[in-house]
């Protein structure tokens, strides 16, 4: 496919480190935290140098699970999340780009040796996110699923996240970060090669990914950061304007149970701690901060994403499912019909 072999020639010829982009889209400014940073410090400056992600995709709670990066490139993010999983955990990543791949390889001794850990912490394989189902990976294997500034990059968005469905545990996670726009891009744009490398024309209308992500099963995207993205390069933004384009960072649950709206059924949960770097609080997403202690109404989704996941040992949970009081308030949807008697419409 053409924009493949584009993509495959932007990525694996014409960039060699982060600075030959011509913009800061697929550019993380984020501040890393404090406790990643020793733990960056000793991926390979080579390595380093050819990140083009444009968020932190590294949840917490990942000692002992399964992770698949989709899109891994040459592996800062692979590498990053093998010292956290530990020896008990794995790390796969998937990408397409040769080149990309040849430098992941060419340092997997070297990370082994300074995370302490054995070389099959790690595996890349090469392949294409569209067509996932070739590579033998197995259903329902994967506790999480990530990807940094990738899905923008696919010729078959939905594709790809029905694959994701179908390769996570049931309780497990999607939880990526990439390029979002607040329009559909025209055809032309997207036909632009320098545009779609860098992260621009093939991001999709945020709108539209929310259903594509319902229609591949994760019922409930929720959002858990996003930013503005400036593009510094005055004669491509010339060219976008006036579209707007965003970093967002999403994770989708796999539970069946999760209902397409936040519903109310009288139930709380309260944060108990010992989440590691998340001792007051926990985020589960830009919208819900549990404070430590403090018992905090919630809609049955919520409660499911925190009881049906990693996270179930840290919460308490109150309430049942017996009864249903409509819509939970302020998860971004009212009752559409008229409250008032004196708003009615004579016939």
């Amino acid at each position: 496919m053409k924009t493949q072999q584009e993509v495959q020639d932007y990525y694996g010829k014409q960039l060699q480190n982060s600075n030959d982009l011509k913009t800061n889209a697929c550019c993380d400014p984020a501040l890393m935290p404090e406790y990643l940073k020793p733990i960056l410090a000793k991926i390979h400056p080579e390595v380093d140098s050819r990140y083009y992600g444009c968020g932190l995709v590294i949840p917490p709670l990942l000692e002992g699970l399964k992770i698949l990066d989709l899109g891994s490139g040459a592996g800062r993010d692979v590498y990053l999340l093998s010292a956290l999983v530990g020896e008990t955990g794995q790390v796969v990543g998937i990408d397409m780009t040769q080149e990309q791949l040849a430098i992941a390889n060419e340092y997997k001794d070297f990370h082994a040796e300074q995370f302490q850990l054995s070389k099959t912490n790690v595996q890349f394989i090469q392949g294409y996110l569209e067509t996932l189902d070739e590579l033998g990976l197995e259903e329902s294997s994967f506790d999480i699923i990530v990807s940094n500034c990738v899905l923008n990059l696919s010729t078959d968005k939905l594709a790809v996240l029905q694959s994701a469905y179908k390769l996570l545990k049931p309780g497990g996670e999607f939880y990526f970060s990439d390029v979002y726009a607040d329009r559909r891009i025209p055809q032309a744009l997207q036909d632009d090669p320098v545009l779609y490398g860098e992260c621009l024309s093939g991001a999709l209308y945020w709108n539209d990914f929310l259903n594509l992500s319902k229609q591949a099963g994760f019922l409930d995207p929720r959002l858990s950061s996003d930013r503005p993205l400036t593009i510094e390069n005055s004669k491509l933004e010339n060219k976008v304007s006036p579209i707007k384009f965003y970093s967002a960072t999403y994770r989708l649950f796999k539970i069946n149970e999760l209902e397409s709206d936040c519903e109310d059924y009288g139930q709380a949960v309260k944060y108990l701690g010992g989440i590691p770097e998340h001792d007051t609080y926990f985020d589960l997403d830009g919208h819900h901060r549990f404070e430590q202690g403090k018992v905090e109404a919630v809609c049955g989704n919520t409660l499911r994403m925190l009881k049906n996941t990693r996270f179930k040992p840290y919460f308490e949970f109150y309430g049942n499912w017996q009864q249903h009081f409509g819509l939970f308030e302020g998860c971004g949807k009212e009752i559409p019909f008229q409250q008032d008697l004196n708003e009615q419409d004579c016939c």
